[in-house]
């Protein structure tokens, strides 16, 4: 396992510094296309070694079948070359490599400076091997078009954002002197981009979107029946949704309802931001009083504005974790701005759509006890390999299971936060529905985007901008409610207290459930 990581992370040094892996943070790794052909050709090879490995204990049996089902996704998706559909693979690696850093700022800032310098000379690189490696007949024109939206923040957040997050004058001048060469890559990349003519789909298909439900994600269905078990979730949120409505404004309708509850939300961005910050002190009171886990050592969460480079491509709040491979246990719960060039009404549709009486569930599915909790309270298992790999499937089920939980405990304790906890969860039985069908070529986006405005309290621009997720991201949305589903199913078998269970699961890693599984009732 030492030998795999240890080709892992020298073959994706992006990954391994944001994970806290030492001596990675110079470079931005090779993107050409030989070299993503090497890998793919490599990973074959370690697939079959591990799969031989003998495991001595039922923890290392975990931590081969984990790199495993990793192992087998990426294969699967070798027939779905990212690298030649979507820009997003080289703009994620180019942004996250030089913001992360400098928000963690985990080492003293010549250092981080002196790194980043060495990534900016890279930079150019990086941009012409995504020129390059596009191909017109696999990339999709809505992937090319998210990722033109990205390019383009690229010259003002390399020459001015990131100089600004640099408090040494003279280093601050240094970089931003030194950005210029990969200011200028990112225009050249805009104008490629902005005429760049191709005719892909972004849509998976049944068979390889279910190939990856079972060999990654080890769950024992594929597309069919996991879109059967959205539209099922969905009624029974529906059912109990509109006798929570008749408490709110009496009638059924929670739609209305919650049309009502969003009229109700911070004036501003910056009062946004300040009023979730409240709330995440809020919930991580209430989880401490109630004992309902084991908190890690010096964690500590910080509530900030979204990143510049994100805004274009994620309307929903998010979360940036301590790098586990560190000492750091320091996360980010990031609110969601909205861009620049937004008009004030779509402004005031973000606002509306983190509404006061919504707060209080997305603070827990961020903070505390979901994202925040979770990620930094795992950060302290000894097995390197846990700390590595993990699924939304599990992270994203957590962090939607402990909101159902903290009902269950009374955090949301009136009718108007209790329908938008129903509403967080009903959102996410609709991405089931969606995400599968689109993917599987059952709906359109505009049916999808007309299905997330109808069948959860979304605004038109907010549903919009999911729908364009989940186009570019298949199999990431339903995550959050099978998760959750999956392992509200665990705890119903596990013989403990409550925090026993949430120790046991949440610390074991974020596995794949089947492992998730193993790992707690073992």
């Amino acid at each position: 396992m030492d030998e795999f990581l240890k080709w892992y992370f020298s073959d994706r040094p992006v990954v391994a510094a944001s994970l806290g892996a030492d001596g990675y943070d110079h470079t931005l790794g090779d993107f050409i296309a030989s070299a993503w052909q090497a890998r793919e050709r490599e990973q074959v090879l370690w697939l079959d070694r591990l799969a031989a490995a003998e495991a001595p204990t039922l923890d290392d049996a975990i931590d081969r079948d984990l790199v495993l089902s990793q192992l087998r996704g990426s294969i699967a998706l070798a027939s779905w070359p990212e690298w030649r559909r979507d820009p997003s693979v080289y703009l994620g690696a180019v942004f996250a490599s030089m913001y992360t850093p400098f928000q963690r700022r985990l080492k003293p800032e010549p250092e981080l400076v002196a790194s980043a310098l060495s990534r900016l000379a890279e930079v150019p690189g990086v941009l012409a091997a995504c020129r390059a490696n596009l191909d017109p007949d696999l990339a999709a024109p809505l992937l090319v078009q998210r990722g033109l939206g990205q390019a383009r923040t690229g010259r003002n957040f390399l020459t001015r954002t990131i100089p600004s997050m640099v408090e040494d004058e003279q280093l601050r001048a240094k970089l931003a002197a030194a950005a210029e060469p990969a200011a200028a890559a990112f225009d050249e990349l805009v104008t490629f981009l902005d005429g760049f003519e191709c005719g892909g789909t972004w849509r998976m298909g049944e068979r390889l979107y279910s190939t990856l439900l079972r060999e990654r994600e080890l769950l024992g269905y594929g597309a069919a029946e996991l879109h059967e078990k959205g539209k099922a979730a969905w009624a029974e949120l529906d059912a109990r949704m509109r006798e929570v409505a008749l408490q709110v404004n009496g009638t059924q309708d929670w739609r209305a309802a919650m049309e009502h509850l969003m009229d109700d939300h911070p004036p501003t961005l910056a009062d946004m931001r300040a009023e979730y910050e409240a709330e995440t002190l809020r919930a991580r009171d209430f989880v401490r009083e109630r004992d309902l886990v084991t908190f890690a050592d010096g964690e500590e969460c910080y509530v900030l504005p979204s990143a510049e480079y994100t805004r274009p491509v994620l309307s929903v709040a998010h979360y940036l974790s301590p790098p586990p491979l560190s000492s750091s246990r320091t996360g980010v719960f990031f609110v969601p701005y909205t861009p620049d060039d937004f008009t004030p009404e779509q402004v005031r549709q973000r606002l509306r759509t983190n509404s006061r009486a919504q707060m209080p569930s997305i603070a827990v599915h961020e903070a505390y006890p979901g994202h925040h909790w979770h990620l930094s309270y795992m950060a302290g298992n000894p097995r390197t390999v846990r700390k590595v790999f993990r699924t939304p499937y599990f992270t994203e089920g957590w962090a939607l299971y402990v909101e159902k939980m903290l009902h269950e405990q009374g955090y949301f304790d009136t009718p108007a936060t209790e329908l938008a906890h129903l509403d967080c969860r009903i959102f996410r039985a609709a991405r089931i529905v969606v995400d599968t069908a689109l993917h599987c070529e059952d709906m359109s986006i505009e049916e999808a985007e007309t299905f997330m405005a109808t069948k959860a309290s979304l605004s038109p621009g907010t549903a919009q901008g999911e729908v364009n997720r989940y186009c570019a991201w298949p199999t990431q949305a339903p995550s959050y409610l099978t998760g959750a589903i999956e392992i509200e199913r665990i705890r119903a078998s596990f013989q403990g207290t409550l925090k026993e269970f949430h120790d046991r699961i949440a610390g074991s890693g974020g596995l794949p459930l089947g492992l998730a599984e193993q790992a707690a009732l073992a």
